[in-house]
């Protein structure tokens, strides 16, 4: 049975489809892995055992009646636990929904039921999703199957390590200011954050509106691309939603990378990383070249304010939607919330409104910049995991730094920008540490970024390497 889940997540539907493998098989061999390991890798807030078996049943009972339920039939799929699901418990990773059970799914839940997939349980996560860390002070800190005592990242840190460990085949999570990308690169996943208002976030408890996002998290591009093809479109019930057209995701998915345009922004891209970072995202840039890619230094002049603006925005929007809850049960959160959400309060209204007109230049730069190249690529954050429980990170020899500024560096320009952005393996560290890249692009391109990935992950391994449990 553990060999049905080194199947890929695209491989597995098609053979449910030719019914060589059933529904059945797949929900148990994941149960029983999540069962064998999750105890210490705690990457799940509930598991689903009863319903998903229900549903596996009906599933091979409609498809051995020649019934094709969707591209994602019979398929083992995790949500991040800030997503809702119909008389389900969701909790957001919080103390203060712990009972809370929706009337009704999100958007993402329902086009994935009507893609056929299957609910193995909900994910664990950093508390309200606001962190980077996954380490959760009522559910457990979650931990990277690479390496248990390191850190997975955040905030969909759960459903990052759900997939790296093969308890399922595919995970939805959300990424506000890097929380999709940044598990996904220190778990040595494929994680995508679409253009904002691609995907619906209604259902969906939110951290910072203006910069929230549903994605798909999986172990291969193919993988992603059919995930993120079941839930991309509009939606009336999210006012933010996107009345834009959707892709075929898969169509020209093999279609290569020769004459794409790579933008460098030089003086950011490559300063301040870790050396094995640094030299992995360098190896894969030299690796597109060989594929017939073009490398182009673009200059993006106010590059350097993001971070500042990140948090400024991070800050404000979540503890204006926790402001009840902070009054009146500031107990029921977890310490290091609790001081983000009542230092938000602290922030002045000029502040606020100085970050989102930076976003407005950056955006601008950003949009110019697309006249020149296709795509951008950089690193996903600028170190590989830290052990659990450490607040600083060491970039540079002999020079500490705050986690939460350190681990945005990266992921906030398109957080801030709205640009899609798909984090792809590209190496490990000596210590078997996983290394991830972003690949970003323009507005609604996400079919460029598929393409990009798919072909760099044709011409490497680095997704085909898995953790080894305990």
């Amino acid at each position: 049975m553990s060999e049905l889940l080194e199947l890929g997540l695209a491989e597995a539907a098609r053979l449910v489809r030719e019914r060589k493998v059933s529904p059945v098989e797949l929900v148990e061999a994941s149960l029983a892995r999540i069962r064998a390991h999750d105890g210490v890798l705690r990457s799940f807030i509930t598991v689903f055992e009863e319903q998903a078996m229900q549903v596996a049943r009906a599933a091979e009972l409609l498809s051995g009646a020649g019934h094709e339920l969707g591209p994602l039939q019979g398929i083992p799929i995790a949500l991040k636990d800030n997503v809702a699901v119909r008389g389900s418990r969701t909790t957001a990773g919080s103390k203060i929904l712990a009972d809370w059970l929706p009337e009704a799914d999100a958007t993402v839940t329902t086009r994935l039921r009507q893609a056929g997939a299957i609910f193995i349980g909900k994910t664990n996560m950093h508390e309200f999703a606001w962190g980077g860390t996954s380490a959760n002070p009522h559910y457990g800190a979650v931990r990277n199957p690479w390496d248990p005592a390191r850190f997975p990242a955040g905030s969909s840190g759960g459903s990052a390590v759900a997939v790296a460990a093969r308890f399922c085949f595919g995970a939805i999570g959300t990424d506000t200011g890097g929380s999709i990308r940044l598990p996904s690169a220190i778990n040595g996943i494929v994680g995508l954050r679409p253009t904002y208002g691609r995907v619906s976030n209604h259902g969906v408890i939110p951290l910072a509106w203006s910069m929230d996002t549903v994605g798909p998290m999986t172990r291969t591009v193919e993988d992603c691309a059919l995930m993120f093809g079941a839930i991309a479109g509009f939606d009336p019930k999210d006012a933010g939603s996107a009345q834009r057209a959707c892709d075929d995701y898969l169509k020209d998915l093999g279609g290569g990378c020769r004459g794409l345009r790579i933008g460098i922004v030089p003086g950011y891209f490559f300063e301040h990383l870790q050396a094995p970072v640094h030299d992995a995202v360098k190896e894969a840039l030299a690796t597109f070249v060989d594929l017939g890619a073009e490398l182009v230094d673009i200059d993006i002049g106010n590059i350097h304010g993001n971070i500042s603006a990140q948090l400024t925005i991070e800050s404000a929007e979540p503890s204006t939607y926790h402001q009840r809850n902070l009054r009146e049960r500031p107990q029921d959160y977890g310490d290091d919330v609790r001081t983000l959400l009542e230092a938000g309060e602290l922030l002045l209204a000029t502040q606020y409104l100085q970050a989102q007109r930076y976003r407005a230049l950056l955006r601008a730069e950003f949009l110019e910049a697309f006249r020149k190249v296709d795509v951008f690529v950089c690193p996903s954050l600028p170190f590989v995991a830290t052990r659990i429980g450490e607040t600083r990170v060491e970039i540079e020899p002999g020079q500490d730094e705050d986690m939460l500024s350190a681990i945005m560096q990266f992921t906030g320009v398109a957080s801030l920008t709205g640009l899609p952005s798909l984090n792809v393996p590209c190496g490990f560290d000596p210590d078997g540490l996983p290394i991830g890249m972003q690949i970003i692009g323009r507005p609604f391109a996400e079919a460029a970024l598929l393409r990009a990935g798919q072909a760099f992950q044709e011409a490497t391994a680095f997704h085909k390497r898995a953790p080894v449990l305990g």
